[in-house]
């Protein structure tokens, strides 16, 4: 699942509230809390982890910063419940003074095609929803005018 966004704001402030573990809770819809992460500057190896809320159901969700060219790129793959696994891919480019965010979730459930039909049961359409919802809080987060 991919969602994109554009947003009226300089690539590196974008780039900068989207990998702060700390600001997480002020734009991703579905996080609950942030449990634990690694201290220092982001890089290959850091790790944070999540508990996130779908349906209802609090799930957590072990993650690794895998790749990441600051301000353009990070990818993030999460370990969760029941061998469940996540990829996050983040990506950033700016035209004409507009920053482009293209947010890529993939999920998988273990069991293949099994796993792959009660996921869709108990998910559904949730991350393309969430997906959208946080990307316009993180517009309206960022382009907020400043008092």
């Amino acid at each position: 699942m991919i969602a994109s966004i554009e947003i009226a704001a300089p690539q590196q402030e974008v780039w900068d509230a989207v990998m702060d573990p700390n600001r997480i809770n002020d734009w991703v819809t579905i996080v609950q809390s942030i449990d634990h992460v690694d201290a220092g500057p982001l890089r290959p190896g850091y790790r944070m982890d999540q508990t996130l809320c779908i349906r209802g159901i609090s799930l957590r969700v072990h993650w690794t910063l895998k790749h990441i060219e600051p301000p353009r790129y990070a990818r993030w793959e999460g370990r969760g419940p029941a061998r469940s696994t996540a990829v996050i891919e983040d990506r950033l480019i700016t035209r004409n003074g507009v920053t482009r965010f293209d947010y890529q979730n993939e999920f998988r459930t273990p069991l293949g095609p099994i796993g792959a039909v009660a996921s869709r049961a108990f998910v559904g359409g949730i991350p393309e929803k969430e997906a959208k919802a946080s990307l316009q809080r993180l517009k309206q987060m960022l382009e907020r005018p400043s008092r």
